[in-house]
């Protein structure tokens, strides 16, 4: 039960079945702690709007500003929209997280590290050494969602999923028929899913895991702190879902 962010009164709305509302979502790369970090729902949550926030960041006003702005009333943003003190809000939604991309009506990928009149195709380009793609989260937020449009660090358009589908097979290794949705997810084996999050980092080792459930359609209970385990409870769920043994090669 996802709770969105209205994004003309700044409020937080709950609606339990995300296949019956409208809503864009935001991929991004969390800002660092020492930089200020993110908004968070728990230093929000207490006011009648998030709007009202005397230190509302330059992330979450540009996301609603663009999804407002394209005739969105709903938003969610992972920062923001998780009470993360509630370990079984943060479990449901570790493992809804792909669902909700792909119910979503449009994703917005926010570059932070991407500059206006940058040309993603040319092999020297800022969107190809984004810190984006390198990130374990947004492996999924990448391939659920049908809709994505990427943009810069001063919220305009880049280009989008399907058009920039060469690019991103290039520098993600996601194939080309993934990313367009000619082909489904399940159609590629194991091994070859697994592979396009092995360069791929996470803050937390337990994360490494939790951040390919969707990929693979399983679900299992997000345990902090049982670090190497997260990802050997993450083969056996596999295992006793798809009958692929190209698991183990890995």
């Amino acid at each position: 039960m996802p709770r969105f962010l209205n994004t003309w009164t700044g409020e937080f709305e709950w609606h339990p079945d995300p296949s019956t509302v409208t809503y864009a979502i935001l991929s991004h790369v969390w800002r660092d702690p020492t930089d200020g970090g993110e908004q968070s729902y728990d230093d929000s949550h207490e006011r009648s709007t998030i709007f009202a926030h005397p230190a509302l960041s330059d992330k979450v006003k540009g996301f609603c500003k663009v999804a407002r702005d394209a005739g969105y009333r709903l938003a969610w943003n992972d920062a923001c929209c998780i009470d993360k003190t509630s370990s079984a809000e943060l479990s449901e939604a570790i493992n809804s997280m792909f669902e909700w991309y792909r119910l979503s009506d449009m994703c917005y990928v926010y570059l932070a590290d991407v500059s206006h009149g940058d040309r993603p195709q040319d092999r020297r380009s800022e969107f190809r050494r984004s810190r984006w793609h390198k990130r374990g989260w947004t492996l999924q937020e990448l391939i659920a969602p049908e809709r994505v449009e990427f943009l810069t660090r001063d919220w305009r358009f880049l280009g989008t999923k399907t058009g920039l589908a060469p690019t991103l097979e290039r520098i993600t290794g996601v194939d080309v028929s993934i990313l367009t949705g000619r082909a489904a997810l399940d159609s590629v084996g194991v091994a070859r899913r697994i592979s396009w999050a092995h360069q791929r980092e996470t803050t937390r080792v337990e994360d490494r895991a939790y951040s390919l459930m969707g990929l693979f359609g399983v679900h299992m209970s997000a345990t902090y702190g049982e670090g190497h385990n997260a990802f050997i409870r993450l083969q056996e769920e596999i295992i006793r879902t798809i009958p692929d043994q190209s698991l183990f090669a890995w």
